[in-house]
């Protein structure tokens, strides 16, 4: 019988998951608010290709800002391991 991965798999999992949806919810946003706004304004792709480009640059920013807030709260445990 199999046994349960470790709770660092699923640790690593969920902050992909995370990761990937947070990213993947920016740009479905951004590209949902182009479309409308091309569709009111009678314009062809040029709000969708601006808004995803929005999307995308703020979906990697919070990403980043994720990744970093992440690596800080490790720093700050190992601080306290070692004390």
């Amino acid at each position: 019988m199999l046994e349960k991965p470790p709770r660092a798999v699923w640790d690593h999992l969920a902050l992909v998951m995370q990761v990937g949806l947070t990213f993947a919810g920016s740009l479905l946003f951004c590209f949902a608010i182009g479309y409308w706004l091309d569709r009111w304004l009678g314009t062809k792709g040029v709000f969708i290709a601006i808004f995803i480009i929005l999307g995308i640059a703020g979906g990697g920013y919070t990403v980043y800002r994720q990744i970093m807030e992440l690596d800080q709260e490790k720093g700050r445990k190992r601080t306290k391991k070692e004390d």
